[in-house]
Formats: structure tokens, C-alpha cells, sequence
């Protein structure tokens, strides 16, 4: 069955929902000891959540970049996701969805959280016809995200590293065994209708 181009794919259990973001160790290896995002993490600034383990993978490659050597993988309330999901805007214009560009604008001023759709990506990083989620924060979102929402912050970093070597060797099979087990997120149309293209 072809996979739609827009749809949520996640790790997720009854109550809680893993995204991904990766961070310089001096934040990400202290969120990650203590459950918690530490001081020197900005509330006021933007925030992109990232579902999808291989797009995270692909934005930081694999943990090498400068700046994004810790990858986190965060754990987070359903509800607090949706709430975003429902309070957010697409990032760009986008006829059918808004009545014109100055709707959008309106929309994108007042919305807490912001949506891009991009190429979701494959075990050698290279870009499916389907697309991936990217869940941007800012101001309440923010905050609520780091106060209310997370439940738990994981150090992933050696997971990444170790599908990386594998994907590296040719041994694409054991790389994929460790993928995190991603599925349909159960969105009805009404959470995603908004933020559709």
C-alpha cells in the first residue's frame, strides 16, 4: 500500500508519544541525566521536535555536526502533543489551507507551534517521496513542552552512532533491526486538516 505523503509516524504508547532533537553535550548530556531540560536550554526560543528517527538522523548527522552531538530522544504526553498539533500553523503559505497570504500570516503570528512536512528519509539519509513531520515551539508551546509535557529525556547518541557503523559496513539489515519501531500516529482528520498542503 502507497504511504500517504502527509502522515505522522512515531514511536508512541497509550499516553506518550518519543520525538527527537539533538543539542551541544552542554545541554543535551545534563537533560538527558536528569529527566529535564536544564537552565541554560532558552524557553523563549524556537524549539523543532522531530518524530521521525531518520529525519533526526539526517538534520545531524548522526550525532557528528557541531552543536548537535547529543541526540535526545524525549519523551512526551499525547496530549501535550496534540495540543501543539491543534495550536499550530503550517510555516509556509499554502492555498486550500489558508484563505490568502495574509490569513497565513494572521495564523502563523498567533499560532504557539508551527508544521513542516519534509522528505522523510531512508537508512542512507536519502529522501523518500513521503513526508515527515517537524513540530516547531515557541512561547506557551515552549514552555509547555519543557514544564508540562516531558516525561522522560533519553541519551540516544550511542544508538545512533551504532546504526550509523552498521549502515557504513553495508549491513543494512542489522541497521534497521535497531531502527525505533515508528507507526501510523493516530491523527484524525480533524488534528491534521489545517496542517495539510
Amino acid at each position: 500500500m502507497k504511504e500517504p505523503e502527509h502522515r505522522i509516524r512515531a514511536q508512541y504508547g497509550a499516553s506518550t508519544v518519543t520525538v527527537y532533537q539533538a543539542y551541544d553535550p552542554g545541554i543535551g548530556l545534563p537533560a538527558a541525566r536528569d529527566g529535564r531540560f536544564p537552565p541554560a536550554w532558552k524557553r523563549d526560543r524556537m524549539t523543532w521536535i522531530k518524530p521521525s528517527f531518520l529525519w533526526m538522523m539526517y538534520r545531524c548527522g548522526w550525532g557528528t555536526k557541531e552543536g548537535q552531538q547529543t541526540v535526545l530522544a524525549v519523551e512526551i504526553t499525547r496530549e501535550g502533543f496534540e495540543w501543539a498539533l491543534r495550536h499550530s500553523c503550517l510555516s509556509h503559505y499554502a492555498p486550500g489551507v489558508h484563505a490568502d497570504r495574509e490569513d497565513w500570516k494572521r495564523q502563523l503570528t498567533a499560532a504557539p507551534a508551527r508544521v513542516q512536512w519534509d522528505p522523510e528519509r531512508d537508512l542512507h539519509l536519502q529522501p523518500l517521496p513521503h513526508r515527515s513531520l517537524q513540530l516547531g515551539l515557541s512561547g506557551e508551546a515552549s514552555r509547555r513542552y519543557a514544564d508540562e509535557w516531558t516525561v522522560a529525556i533519553r541519551d540516544v547518541t550511542p544508538l545512533a552512532a551504532g546504526i550509523r557503523a552498521h549502515v557504513r559496513e553495508g549491513r543494512t539489515e542489522q541497521a534497521a533491526a535497531l531502527l525505533p519501531e515508528e507507526r501510523p500516529y493516530p491523527a484524525d482528520d480533524e488534528l491534521l486538516r489545517h496542517l495539510r498542503r
